[in-house]
C-alpha cells in the first residue's frame, strides 16, 4: 500500500486564508472557489457547519456565499443530499494526475488529505481568525482507493456514475487525464469506513512542527527519513530532512498537491497509521 499526502482546501493561492479550526477543535476544510462546478458555498455543509457565512466572514467578503466551489475531495456524507450508492470520491487532472499515474496509485492505496488550518472564533456576530493562533498543516481526511475511473476513456457509465452526479470532475472537465477515485467500502486494515473526515484537531494528525515558525516545517516519525529507506515524492533530496531524536524534521515543498510515500518499513508505517486513525 502506498500513502499519498494530498494537499487540499483553502490555501494562499486559492481562497487566500486558512481553513478554520472552530472552538472545541472542529476542523472545517473549505473547498476552493470555482466557476463551473455545480454547488455554491451556501448549499454545502462540512463537519456539520454550513459554509456560506463562514466563508464570507473569514475572507472579509472577498468570496461570497453564492460563489461556486470545488467540493473535491468529497468525503463528508452530510455535505449535500446524497443519492443511493454514494461514497467518498476524489478527482484529479493534468500534472497532478500524471504524478499519481507515474506512481501507479490505484486500488488499496491510501490518500491522507491535509491542508492549512488556523483557529477561528465568533466575535461581534461574525467569524474571524484568532489573533496570534499558529498556522498548521493538519491531516483532515482519508480515502482508501476502491475503484479508479478514467472518465475520458469511459463509456456507458451513466448508471454507474449516477450516485456521483454532483462531483465536480463530472462537470466540464474533458481533459484526457480526468480521473475519479472512489473510496473502498471499508479500510483494508481496520473496520473503518473507506473514506471520511477527521472531525477534530489532533496532535497526532498535525504535520507542522509547532516549535518552528513555518507551517511547512513538519515533524514526522524517523522512518520517513530517506536514509531509512522511505521515499516521499517531491522530497527526495537530503537537504530537506533533519534527524531530530526519534523523529525527523522536514522542510515540506511549498508547491505540489500529491506527495506519494513508499516505505519498506510496513510495521512502522502501520503503527503511525494506527495513531492517525486512533485504533
Amino acid at each position: 500500500m502506498k500513502i499519498v499526502l494530498s494537499r487540499k482546501g483553502f490555501d494562499s493561492a486559492s481562497g487566500g486564508v486558512p481553513n478554520p479550526i472552530l472552538p472545541g477543535g472542529a476542523l472545517i476544510p473549505l473547498p476552493i472557489p470555482a466557476t463551473r462546478d455545480p454547488h455554491t458555498y451556501d448549499e454545502i455543509a462540512v463537519n456539520g457547519m454550513a459554509l456560506g457565512s463562514l466563508v464570507e466572514d473569514l475572507t472579509g467578503g472577498k468570496i461570497e456565499r453564492t460563489r461556486r466551489c470545488h467540493l473535491d475531495p468529497d468525503l463528508d456524507a452530510g455535505s449535500l443530499p446524497r443519492a443511493a450508492g454514494w461514497r467518498p470520491a476524489f478527482g484529479q487532472i493534468n500534472a497532478a494526475q500524471s504524478h499519481l499515474a507515474r506512481h501507479a496509485i490505484g486500488i488499496g492505496d491510501l490518500f491522507l488529505f491535509f491542508g492549512w488550518f488556523r483557529e477561528a472564533e465568533r466575535a461581534g456576530g461574525r467569524w474571524r481568525f484568532v489573533r496570534g493562533a499558529p498556522n498548521l498543516h493538519v491531516i483532515y481526511g482519508w480515502m482508501q482507493v476502491g475503484e479508479v475511473i478514467r472518465l475520458a476513456e469511459s463509456r456507458d457509465l451513466n448508471d454507474r456514475l449516477a450516485p456521483f452526479a454532483d462531483h465536480p470532475h463530472l462537470h466540464g472537465r474533458t481533459d484526457p487525464s480526468n480521473t475519479l477515485y472512489l473510496a473502498a467500502e471499508r479500510l483494508s486494515q481496520w473496520n473503518c469506513r473507506g473514506g471520511g473526515i477527521f472531525r477534530e484537531l489532533s496532535s497526532v494528525r498535525t504535520l507542522t512542527d509547532v516549535r518552528q515558525p513555518k507551517r511547512s516545517t513538519w515533524s514526522l516519525p524517523a522512518w520517513f527519513h530517506p536514509e531509512n529507506g522511505a521515499a516521499l515524492s517531491y522530497h527526495e533530496t537530503s537537504d530537506r530532512w533533519q534527524i531530530d531524536g526519534t523523529a525527523c524534521r522536514l522542510s515540506s515543498a511549498a508547491r505540489g498537491q500529491e506527495f506519494v510515500l513508499t516505505t519498506p518499513n510496513t510495521e512502522a508505517a502501520d503503527a503511525w497509521l494506527r495513531g492517525i486513525f486512533g485504533v
